[in-house]
């Protein structure tokens, strides 16, 4: 069996609906780009990235409106898009397999994460190395945390320890995180359909920069994250 390569898979279907935009969230101008443009770019950098796929909805009129092509020849668009992030990545597994050999590796990446940086994404292939487990970037958890109740009043204090917030890129070799998906398509994340499937992916420590933009504010943030971090 040849060595296994690397590759990455944007799902980028969805509206951003919390953005209060007309316009898809993954679209919306950041530092003079589409938001989407900057998680890209950062994959695409990465010498041992094979390719960079981006699942586009079908009926995706906005990407051809923009020029791409300072991002290299390993971008490929894929018009496959489905009606939730689960689906879509199902989707992009199905069209890559013609491409990408069962053992490769798949990085799942949210296109809403605009300061994915090089390193983010170094970390994860070296901590991951050849564990069929795959693994994901993440954080501890810092903050204390309250359950609300029915009435958004304080049920209980849960306890932090232990816990991570998720981040991307997620991690798993095809084969495995396609066969995952096809049997587990409500999960929020590629981890919890390998989870579903018993595996223990690993949590590889990442940071707060690398931040998901979900409300407006975040998009500010994340433009102040690019200028003031640099390359």
């Amino acid at each position: 069996m040849k060595p296994s390569s690397y590759f990455a898979l944007v799902p980028a279907a969805g509206s951003g609906s919390r953005m209060s935009s007309q316009r898809p969230k993954q679209y919306l101008p950041l530092l003079g780009r589409p938001l989407i443009a900057h998680a890209l770019a950062a994959l695409c950098a990465v010498p041992r990235i094979a390719r960079v796929f981006v699942v586009l909805a079908a009926d995706d009129g906005e990407w051809s409106r923009h020029d791409w092509s300072a991002l290299g020849p390993k971008l490929a668009p894929l018009f496959c898009g489905g009606a939730t992030r689960a689906e879509s990545v199902r989707n992009g597994l199905r069209a890559t397999a013609s491409q990408v050999e069962s053992h490769d590796w798949m990085l799942v990446h949210d296109a809403a994460r605009p300061c994915l940086a090089s390193w983010h994404v170094q970390a994860l292939i070296d901590a991951v190395g050849v564990d069929d487990a795959g693994g994901i970037l993440a954080i501890p958890v810092a903050d204390t945390l309250k359950r609300a109740d029915e009435d958004g009043r304080i049920f209980s204090t849960v306890k932090r320890d232990s816990l991570w917030q998720a981040q991307t890129p997620q991690m798993f070799r095809h084969g495995y995180l396609r066969r995952a998906l096809e049997s587990y398509s409500g999960v929020t994340d590629e981890a919890g359909a390998m989870e579903a499937q018993g595996f223990r992916p690993k949590l590889v420590a990442a940071d707060p920069t690398n931040l998901k933009v979900t409300y407006p504010l975040d998009l500010q943030l994340a433009g102040w994250i690019l200028q003031n971090r640099g390359t």
